[in-house]
């Protein structure tokens, strides 16, 4: 019962549209997603997004992305 409340993550990255579309990707397939803003409000070069799924779905979730980043 406790993976069910672990997060894993899944990706980070810089780029605020990718995070935003495969964010969009895995909720439609019902997995919710948690994004932790780390960009630089100042600099968007400093910094990055981070992409959590639950720990109990992040093999659903890797293969989702896996399909999305090669479509």
């Amino acid at each position: 019962m406790k993976d069910r409340n672990t997060w894993f993550l899944l990706m980070s990255t810089q780029n605020v549209p990718q995070a935003s579309i495969i964010k969009g990707v895995l909720e439609e397939n019902s997995i919710p997603v948690q994004l932790l803003n780390k960009l630089d409000s100042s600099y968007l070069i400093f910094g990055h997004i981070e992409i959590y799924v639950p720990l109990h779905l992040k093999d659903v979730a890797q293969h989702l992305l896996q399909q999305s980043l090669l479509n």
